[in-house]
């Protein structure tokens, strides 16, 4: 079994995914700034509370754990922040990854599965998506990730590294033993709004528009289980181990849900109220987003397990019922 340096690891996908490869008997090293990651979500003893560009602390880790490949989860990841504050977010995520990659690199670890996203295509031209749309960014978070994956691709014409970006795109749900789950501050995310008005934390759920080319007129994404996005981050570490060509892969389902349709369920799951307002739409939301995965499901053998509607509300329910406070 090899030994793997997780960034990012105390946070929502990098916890599960952590958890996920010590079941398959990995040594896993978590590197974290716990500056939005949560320490109770570590269940590696392997734990470094720091910087993904301290080039000292990264050579430490690697040569004392004898790393052999990395994934990458440690960014900022809140669309609207970005909007407000570009250049945080472009220092935060691509410098410093180029930094961390670099370190990587002069270390001797040739091997690394990155942690990108659906937003460096920005608005699409074709539903579902395939890897090869025109990559647009309409915000600073997409740019700042798909920097990253121009970089990894000049490292392996450089240095020989491997790699594999899987572009996520609306992760949710939590573990089935309710041990851990989604924590965000501030949230962001819809299924986690939705279960904070079930259990009266917010008084109300705004739906931001209501006019979308959608059935009902509501955005429609696509939500894949975080247990079955930390399987695609496993499967792409043994292709990388295989000596599978790098590459960039979306990670989804295939099958997208309607804001009404996940409300809908969430109120017959917890058999409570959910009370709604309208509100406008949020500039830059496009209609539909949702993953063509064939190329996924041939390349390394992916397929969402875990994803219908029901498992990701009930387990993401059964968590923040019994955490209504995440990890405080």
């Amino acid at each position: 079994m090899a030994s793997i340096l997780v960034t990012g690891g105390a946070g929502y996908i990098g916890s599960h995914t952590v958890r996920h490869l010590l079941e398959q008997g990995h040594e896993v090293v978590v590197l974290d700034n716990l500056q939005t990651g949560h320490r109770g979500a570590v269940l590696t003893p392997h734990f470094y509370e720091g910087d993904i560009a301290d080039a000292a602390l990264i050579a430490e880790i690697v040569r004392k754990h004898s790393i052999t490949a990395a994934v990458h989860f440690a960014a900022l990841s809140l669309v609207g922040e970005s909007m407000k504050f570009p250049t945080k977010y472009l220092e935060a995520n691509t410098v410093k990854s180029q930094q961390f990659v670099q370190a990587l690199v002069e270390n001797g670890v040739r091997r690394i599965v990155f942690s990108s996203t659906a937003a460096v295509y920005g608005v699409p031209e074709v539903v579902p998506i395939p890897e090869d749309s025109p990559k647009h960014p309409i915000n600073p978070y997409g740019l700042s990730k798909l920097f990253i994956e121009q970089y990894l691709q000049m490292m392996e014409t450089l240095h020989g590294l491997k790699w594999i970006a899987l572009r996520y795109f609306n992760a949710a749900g939590a573990s089935e033993d309710g041990r851990i789950g989604e924590a965000h501050d501030p949230e962001t995310h819809l299924i986690p709004l939705v279960l904070q008005a079930a259990l009266g934390q917010r008084e109300s759920l705004s739906i931001f528009g209501n006019d979308y080319d959608t059935p009902d007129g509501t955005c429609i994404r696509d939500y894949i289980h975080v247990r079955d996005l930390a399987d695609a981050h496993a499967l792409a570490l043994q292709a990388l181990a295989d000596g599978k060509p790098s590459g960039s892969y979306n990670v989804g389902t295939g099958k997208g849900y309607s804001v009404l349709e996940i409300i809908e369920a969430a109120r017959r799951i917890t058999g409570r109220e959910i009370p709604t307002v309208q509100a406008p739409r949020r500039e830059g939301d496009p209609d539909e987003l949702v993953a063509q995965v064939d190329k996924i499901r041939q390349d390394l053998g992916f397929t969402a397990r875990h994803s219908d509607l029901e498992t990701l509300i009930s387990s993401a329910w059964n968590w923040h019922a019994n955490h209504p406070h995440g990890y405080r």
